[in-house]
């Protein structure tokens, strides 16, 4: 294939760090520290969240403003992507960071079950947060937990709440949610291309899931997220060291698959977001 393959780190969860691997970054530093790595491994996708001291997911705009800071000045030409989820915050202060025009945000568009509880995106709050999207010129990653979430994103770009060449990326592996199921994903990617001709798309395991979502994916011409804020293991017996290292991991899929890892530039304008600076470059 010719198309060049996104990698996608998320780098961080919202889960305590002594529940996940001690390799997760917590704090901005670590967060920085750990992106750049990623970046040069290959990633060219940062998706972040921040915490608060105490390790509780954080909608503080001055963090998510540290932190972007930080990776524009390590990671330069990296896409960065805040999350707008439910754990970093309730009602409109999820998208509390959007005036700080990241180069993206990401926003679920409809509501699903998570492993203990309902995971809600209320219509007035999606169609909030999209319109904050489109005032600071924050191109969205819908995140599509369920089939009706993908018809939704297409209703939505039809009438202008997504303006733009959609991107979207398939959550598969969550628990009481889409599990990862193949007649599924080909499902997905088949009513992508009927809906959105020419979308973009990507797909995310989760836990175990993520390696087996990186094959499908890349195999079928699609983009991938990595990162150990989805999983934090190699493989059965082993920790993740790093986020790096799992990018790594993705990498050597695209190859096997005959595809290279996109550059910044490339992303970018694969995305159709604005140029590395010259002065990057």
């Amino acid at each position: 294939m010719s198309k060049p393959c996104i990698i996608c780190v998320a780098i961080t969860g919202s889960l305590p760090r002594k529940e996940h691997n001690p390799a997760v970054p917590i704090t901005v530093s670590e967060q920085v520290e750990s992106t750049q790595e990623a970046f040069e491994a290959g990633a060219t996708i940062c998706h972040a969240h921040v915490r608060n001291g105490d390790q509780t997911p954080s909608s503080d705009p001055e963090k998510f403003a540290r932190l972007k800071e930080g990776l524009e000045k390590h990671c330069p030409g990296m896409i960065i992507q805040f999350s707008t989820g439910g754990r970093s915050g309730a009602g409109k202060e999820r998208g509390g960071m959007l005036p700080l025009k990241p180069d993206m945000a990401s926003l679920s568009v409809g509501s699903n079950n998570f492993p203990t509880r309902v995971y809600e995106n209320a219509p007035d709050l999606v169609d909030w947060l999209a319109g904050e999207m489109r005032t600071h010129n924050v191109k969205p990653e819908i995140e599509a937990f369920d089939l009706s979430h993908i018809h939704q994103a297409a209703a939505m770009n039809r009438d202008g709440r997504i303006p733009g060449d959609i991107y979207i990326q398939f959550v598969m592996g969550v628990k009481n949610a889409m599990p990862a199921d193949k007649d599924v994903f080909d499902y997905y990617v088949r009513t992508v291309e009927r809906l959105m001709p020419g979308a973009e798309w990507c797909a995310a395991g989760i836990g175990a899931s993520q390696l087996t979502l990186n094959e499908w994916s890349i195999a079928a011409g699609g983009h991938a997220r990595t990162g150990l804020e989805d999983n934090i293991r190699l493989d059965r017996d082993r920790l993740a060291p790093s986020n790096a290292a799992l990018v790594k991991r993705t990498a050597e899929i695209c190859a096997a698959n005959n595809r290279s890892v996109a550059t910044p530039q490339q992303a970018r304008n694969i995305l159709g977001l604005a140029p590395v600076s010259p002065t990057l470059v």
